[in-house]
């Protein structure tokens, strides 16, 4: 079996190839026309100025001319494609070698500070998962995504996601060639706004309208043509005095059609693309399948109804210019579009909503399905639910989370350092104290983030993970806020509410949560600590939480032994402080924050 690198790297090796072949014809075929021109020149001289020659010898250059410009135009055609054929094989590298921080889409639309997990886990921003994950070409694609991150999808969504990722790993050539439809352009694409104007209501109209007003503006133009020719202006401008009182009659409702529609033409040829080609693919998947029978349904395709949406947009578009400013009301430009818009919104409307949805659900999957191709490392999660109750699964099962070798799937493999957590109903929280600086933290976020994938359907950095459906707080960092007059503290405790809250639904919670209370005093912490856990473990939650305070590290007796200590630790060699990042049972022996501070020259 190929590697996914070597894979990648011959492809984009061989697109290199092409763009470089493209880029030699490019340049012979700009040689190939200055000859064309020389020769053109020539005749030119011989036929015009000597008249040796019949005129008719310089249609020859001019042809050869026009397929030589056809043939260059295709020429840099190819070239682009294979340029950008070559990047999109170049940026999977840079994920299978850790170099893609700072490449692609960032998801800072999405970005809720007030969410329960996203910024603890670094979700979006540069460096994170979204931007690991992301690679839609459309808006809605990204949005859908970015809703599978922040949200606890049902258990059969999660699992039918899994095996359709599974069976689309592979498809590299379905995953470049929706790549290369323009991802620039397809930004101009919102598909809410498209929605929303598809679905609102179209205004009733019958066919002899718009076969009427077509007349009078065809009409229109045979007067200005019966001027022209014979100076005839009165006909002109009688018709023109009816065309002014048809445009104010119909204007508003023709301005209502056009507008809010969200998107230009480009964008939507690139919709219809994608559309076309979930159209012509062979999919296993019965979701999949499903899907693609609905684009297929009504009097048209999908991608037929949306291209030919693109071109009444064109029109719209082309109202803009200084013609049509000047022929708007003799020809009833606006109006004629207006109508042609309302007409594609009676026919094709009701069916906007099952496009864009399709593509998005499309696009969010061959993002996992990249991910999961481009990491054959990670594995798929398994779920022990078997039965779900409405939407979410067996609410009274125990509760489980058991990672084998877990690494944070954002942190470089050679710094990775991996290490298992078992949370079950022996285990329901894992207490973790450790020095400053030796990886309580990293542990949080590793175990948040893999449960993120987990729930989106995505595989896990994880040589194994069992874990049954919950849905997650954590509180992991937070800050005062002067603008909101919030301590560090207050806004801990806000986010622990958050957190709470959930459990208090009777769903299934995981926590995770960093250095418990640590803007109060020890007293306080251990006791506010004490009964939080009591809380979230009476509603079935289970959980990890750090702390550096080694008095928290006894509540273990009082809450009936379900917490289990474990440590990480620092050593000290030749002055030299170092951690190894790995678990270990009971509680750490010692704090490191006096040799910290003597490391960086305090005297203490």
């Amino acid at each position: 079996m190929t590697l996914p690198s070597a894979e990648y790297k011959a492809r984009r090796d061989a697109r290199i190839g092409v763009r470089d072949e493209r880029e030699r014809a490019h340049q012979r075929i700009g040689g190939y026309k200055l000859i064309v021109i020389a020769a053109g020149l020539t005749l030119a001289w011989f036929a015009l100025i000597r008249q040796e020659l019949s005129a008719y010898w310089l249609l020859v250059p001019v042809g050869v001319y026009l397929a030589l410009a056809l043939w260059h135009e295709l020429t840099l055609r190819a070239r682009a494609k294979a340029e950008r054929a070559a990047e999109f094989y170049e940026r999977g590298l840079a994920r299978m070698e850790d170099r893609w921080s700072g490449r692609g889409a960032t998801g800072e639309e999405f970005r809720d500070a007030k969410h329960v997990y996203a910024d603890d886990l670094d979700l979006f921003g540069n460096g994170g998962l979204f931007q690991l994950l992301s690679a839609a070409q459309t808006p809605m694609g990204e949005r859908r995504l970015a809703d599978w991150l922040l949200r606890s999808s049902p258990l059969a969504e999660i699992r039918e996601r899994q095996k359709i990722v599974s069976a689309l790993r592979e498809k590299l050539d379905l995953r470049e060639g929706i790549a290369l439809l323009g991802a620039d352009l397809a930004r101009e694409l919102d598909g809410n706004a498209l929605i929303a104007w598809a679905e609102a209501q179209a205004s009733p109209s019958k066919g002899w309208l718009r076969t009427g007003i077509a007349l009078l503006a065809l009409l229109q133009t045979a007067t200005v043509i019966l001027w022209a020719a014979y100076g005839r202006y009165l006909p002109f401008l009688i018709l023109l005095v009816a065309n002014m009182n048809v445009y104010a009659l119909l204007r508003k409702r023709a301005e209502k059609a056009i507008s809010s529609i969200g998107c230009n033409e480009s964008g939507l040829l690139i919709f219809s693309r994608i559309l076309e080609r979930m159209e012509a693919e062979q999919f296993a998947s019965e979701k999949l399948a499903r899907i693609q029978k609905d684009l297929g349904s009504g009097r048209r395709s999908a991608s037929r109804a949306v291209r030919k949406l693109a071109h009444v947009v064109n029109w719209i578009d082309a109202r803009d210019s200084l013609l049509m400013k000047i022929a708007d009301v003799p020809v009833l430009y606006t109006i004629q579009v207006g109508l042609a818009a309302d007409a594609w919104r009676g026919r094709e409307g009701r069916r906007a909503r099952v496009w864009v949805e399709a593509a998005a659900e499309f696009e969010a999957l061959l993002s996992l399905s990249a991910y999961a191709y481009e990491h054959p490392q990670d594995t798929f999660p398994e779920f022990t639910n078997t039965e779900e109750s409405g939407s979410h699964p067996e609410r009274g099962c125990e509760r489980q989370f058991e990672g084998i070798e877990l690494g944070h799937p954002l942190i470089p493999s050679e710094r990775c350092v991996r290490n298992s957590v078992r949370l079950d109903g022996e285990t329901r929280v894992m207490l973790v104290s450790g020095s400053n600086m030796s990886g309580k933290s990293t542990l949080l976020r590793t175990v948040g983030i893999n449960f993120v994938l987990a729930l989106a359907g995505a595989p896990v950095r994880a040589e194994s993970l069992r874990l049954s459906w919950m849905q997650m707080g954590t509180r992991i960092r937070s800050t005062d806020s002067l603008q909101e007059s919030r301590s560090n503290f207050y806004t801990e405790i806000l986010r622990i509410r958050q957190v709470v809250a959930l459990a208090e639904k009777d769903a299934p919670v995981l926590f995770l949560f960093d250095e418990l209370l640590e803007g109060t005093n020890s007293h306080d912490r251990q006791i506010g600590s004490e009964g939080l856990l009591r809380e979230l473990l009476a509603r079935g939650a289970i959980g990890v939480v750090t702390t550096h305070d080694l008095a928290l590290t006894q509540i273990r007796a009082s809450l009936d032994g379900n917490i289990r200590n474990v440590h990480f630790e620092d050593q000290i060699f030749n002055g030299e402080m170092t951690f190894d990042y790995k678990l270990r049972d009971g509680v750490v022996p010692k704090s490191n924050a006096l040799d910290l501070m003597r490391w960086i020259g305090l005297r203490v």
